[in-house]
């Protein structure tokens, strides 16, 4: 009788013990974004596809399931989950498309690098029959890569390993939409363009970034992962002598795109991470780009987390990791023209290489209002270090932004956040 009392409670606690099955998880398909957590929940909040009914509830497995149920970008209130990894770059029957799939009209790399080699060509833009053949190639790529996301949409991943690979989401001119719980990676693009006075010594420039936000308001971006996973730049050769890149960004919120909360996502891998505002000209970003970054991870990222222009930027409780083997990094916040930037409680661990006074660049910015932040475990003050550091090569910048965040969740120390982001952050960790 006791033996099978023993097996029996045995049993039980073997039963207790079994993790959670994704299966298990909690549906957060019709979550919408808390009151006051950041500038999404103003003006009557981000709500996503919520609304849907059951004929407007997908699951989809590949792309072109992905496509139906974007319907073209549409407004109706739709939710869709994706289940597994869907690859972006396959045609209609599912099949894996190449580079040299999307050539076309005679284009191939080694033909456009012979035609406008600077040492031949000179330092005009490219023209011609070879440009006119990337363009044409490129044309075939956005086709199958550029997802349009239209308003009053949820996407959120099903269970912990939901990606989408290759894939650029746009939202343009798209209002109230929800990304969750989805691994984003590697929107590589295969046909470059030489840009040959960018920066004084060219530069290749690249089409897609992995969420691109275009005129877009209400927007609720949580526990997504963004990453060159797969292709990663470094590994790219050289021609021209710069980086043959690939990559854009993995986040850009441009042309007055407004109330946008990023939360508790992982940006690695990358080198170039958000832009918030892509012109210094832009003018009519003016009273838009308003934008919170919180409990978000950078980690292996070059540049721009964020680079701001113009916006009120609330960034807090974030967590900044730059690897000891990092030979290219360049900064970490970008204070650019009329950027308003709040920064609280954010955690910074470098290498003995990179120091305080690396983590902010300016250019043409006036302000950033700084305070709790955290240096390999050390408080610093980072306006004052950048402006004692950079005083020769540029201006001062004052501590007043303008404004004071009031829509935001409680906000903790820089060193409790910073142990919370590192178990809870990106895709797969959603409570």
């Amino acid at each position: 009788m006791r033996l099978r009392q023993i097996a029996a409670l045995t049993a039980l606690l073997g039963l207790l013990c079994v993790p959670a099955h994704a299966d298990d998880t909690r549906d957060i398909s019709r979550d919408t974004l808390a009151a006051n957590d950041g500038w999404a929940a103003a003006d009557g909040g981000t709500t996503g596809g919520s609304t849907a009914d059951d004929a407007h509830v997908f699951t989809v497995r590949n792309r072109s399931e992905l496509v139906r149920a974007l319907d073209g970008g549409s407004a109706t209130p739709k939710i869709i989950q994706v289940a597994g990894t869907i690859d972006a770059n396959t045609d209609d029957d599912g099949d894996h498309l190449d580079c040299a799939d999307y050539a076309t009209d005679g284009y191939s790399t080694k033909g456009y690098l012979a035609a406008y080699d600077p040492r031949t060509w000179g330092s005009a833009k490219p023209s011609g029959p070879l440009e006119e053949a990337r363009q044409a190639s490129a044309a075939r790529q956005a086709e199958r890569i550029e997802l349009a996301v239209g308003s009053n949409t949820t996407i959120v991943g099903l269970g912990a390993k939901a990606v989408l690979k290759g894939a650029s989401l746009q939202l343009r001119g798209a209002d109230n939409v929800i990304v969750r719980n989805l691994e984003l990676r590697d929107t590589y693009d295969c046909f470059p363009v030489w840009q040959p006075n960018t920066g004084g010594l060219g530069d290749w420039k690249t089409a897609y970034d992995n969420i691109w936000l275009r005129g877009a308001t209400h927007v609720w971006i949580d526990h997504v992962t963004l990453s060159d996973q797969g292709h990663p730049d470094e590994q790219e050769p050289t021609h021209f002598g710069r980086n043959y890149l690939r990559h854009d960004g993995l986040l850009d919120i441009t042309n007055a795109s407004d109330l946008v909360t990023v939360s508790w996502s992982r940006f690695t891998d990358h080198d170039k991470a958000i832009l918030i505002g892509n012109g210094d000209t832009a003018t009519g970003d003016r009273g838009r780009l308003r934008v919170t970054l919180h409990h978000n991870e950078f980690e292996s990222v070059v540049q721009r987390a964020p680079r701001v222009r113009f916006g009120q930027v609330h960034l807090y409780n974030n967590r900044y990791v730059v690897p000891a083997d990092a030979h290219d990094y360049r900064y970490s916040i970008g204070v650019s023209t009329e950027s308003a930037i709040h920064a609280e409680n954010n955690a910074f661990h470098t290498p003995g290489h990179v120091e305080v006074a690396d983590l902010v660049k300016s250019w043409n910015g006036t302000a950033l209002h700084q305070s709790g932040t955290l240096f390999n475990g050390f408080p610093v003050d980072l306006l004052a270090i950048h402006n004692a550091y950079n005083s020769g090569s540029e201006r001062d910048l004052t501590a007043d932004v303008g404004w004071t965040p009031t829509l935001h969740k409680k906000i903790d120390s820089a060193e409790t956040a910073d142990r919370a982001v590192a178990r809870g952050a990106g895709a797969g960790r959603t409570p």
